[in-house]
């Protein structure tokens, strides 16, 4: 605040009066109280969005190696996604090795923060895996988000 005189009353006035600051921090809550939670809400979307892009990834990728090795879906732990393979689905390289990789490695669940998959105990499954990102069936290809909220996505 500027330093200005009060010859009226005598005295010269330097400082904020307590009011004035009382006012400012009211403000400051009220602003810190409507903003912090959308903070909050973002980062919760921002999960959401990837980890079903990357659901969506997932399933469209197994779906393109089934198609590439007569309908067979990929073992039990994805590896056959993060390395080259050939017609019947074994890992190696070279010229023999034509297909793959389709990822360079699995993505993290940003709920678990795990890139780990597990098999489900029931298709569809109705309950998670400790430790795990991924819920997959290797009979059927299927692959779900391995958090209770997306279960059935």
């Amino acid at each position: 605040m500027k330093r200005s005189t009060s010859r009226a009353k005598g005295r010269n006035r330097t400082a904020f009066t307590l009011v004035e600051v009382l006012i400012v921090v009211v403000i400051m809550a009220v602003l810190a109280a409507t903003i912090i939670p959308q903070f909050t809400n973002s980062t919760n979307d921002a999960k959401d969005s990837t980890v079903l892009f990357n659901l969506h990834s997932m399933r469209s990728l197994i779906e393109l190696y089934k198609s590439q090795h007569n309908g067979t879906a990929p073992g039990a732990d994805l590896k056959e996604l993060t390395s080259a393979t050939d017609r019947a689905g074994n890992i190696g390289t070279g010229a023999s090795y034509p297909y793959g990789p389709y990822l360079q490695k699995i993505p993290v669940n940003p709920f678990t923060d795990s890139n780990t998959v597990a098999q489900p105990t029931s298709v569809p499954p109705t309950a998670t895996v400790s430790g795990a990102g991924w819920l997959y069936d290797p009979a059927t290809g299927q692959i779900w988000i391995n958090h209770a909220d997306y279960l059935s996505e």
